[in-house]
């Protein structure tokens, strides 16, 4: 009798656990309209996410969820700076309630973190030498040389682009910031770099480098007969559906009134940026 009653307890203690842990998921929406304070992961990548001097944090992404929870009534945005590469794991472990750092929506990101709606789309960028000695003008050129390297930030998109176009892994090196991507170039340990076009031209902006050229006449990847841009949104914890579907709800209203590209327009964002006929479903599947 003993054994079974130990069964018993045992039982109806996992149960009590696992409900728990269930509640954290739908209780996080509730717990930052208590709170009126919401924490949120930022990888330092102008100008989508980024800290100020005064330790405030601001971005296109920053500004936009800035709106979408003062509408929910959150009226404090606590942010937090990460890696690239550790904002996905960072929601994933509540270190922060969101992800506000215009993180790509793919198919493999998918399977791990729970998206908004895209609120941006965007093409690549790539940046070059002075006078473009090696004549880059595309991800085809790069792979075509198998003597050329490109430096690439961990964790973003351009592995993947860069990768499928056939550029080898021996061509490619990784470094954890943008400060460090730029570095590359300057110091001639790489012939190219790659980042978005916006945050490219912004860390060239921001840094005034003579010794770096923007390739204005990239051409955008190809893959499967498509041209590519990538389309920017939250992250949540997978458990918070209830959370991300309040976001999406006031993030369509900002769309429908156009009121998201005054937001997004101070960072640089246009007309051309703004999605109006993709979802993150259609992204997920791929």
């Amino acid at each position: 009798m003993k054994l079974k009653i130990g069964y018993i307890l045992t039982g109806l203690m996992s149960v009590a656990l696992l409900g728990a842990c269930s509640s954290v998921g739908g209780d996080t929406l509730e717990k930052v309209q208590d709170d009126g304070s919401v924490t949120v992961g930022v990888a330092n990548e102008r100008p989508y996410g980024y800290e100020e001097s005064d330790g405030g944090v601001t971005g296109a992404s920053v500004e936009v969820a800035r709106a979408i929870f003062a509408e929910l009534g959150v009226d404090e945005l606590d942010g937090q700076v990460v890696e690239f590469d550790a904002l996905i794991n960072g929601v994933n472990s509540r270190n922060f309630d969101i992800v506000t750092a215009g993180v790509y929506v793919t198919p493999d990101r998918c399977e791990n973190a729970l998206f908004s709606e895209p609120d941006y789309r965007i093409g690549e960028g790539l940046a070059v030498a002075p006078g473009n000695p090696h004549d880059i003008k595309s991800y085809q050129d790069l792979a075509d040389n198998p003597d050329l390297t490109v430096t690439v930030m961990s964790g973003a998109i351009e592995l993947d682009y860069l990768r499928a176009m056939g550029v080898d892994n021996s061509q490619i090196e990784q470094v954890s910031s943008i400060t460090d991507n730029i570095s590359a170039l300057t110091s001639g340990r790489t012939d190219a770099i790659t980042m978005t076009d916006l945050t490219l031209r912004t860390a060239l902006e921001d840094q005034d480098n003579d010794n770096i050229e923007i390739v204005e006449d990239f051409e955008q990847p190809v893959i499967d007969g498509e041209e590519v841009y990538g389309y920017g949104a939250a992250v949540f914890h997978p458990e918070d559906e209830e959370f991300r579907d309040a976001y999406n709800e006031k993030l369509e209203e900002l769309k429908e009134s156009g009121r998201i590209l005054e937001i997004m327009e101070p960072f640089g964002f246009t007309e051309d940026n703004m999605v109006t006929d993709m979802t993150t479903d259609e992204l997920c599947a791929g």
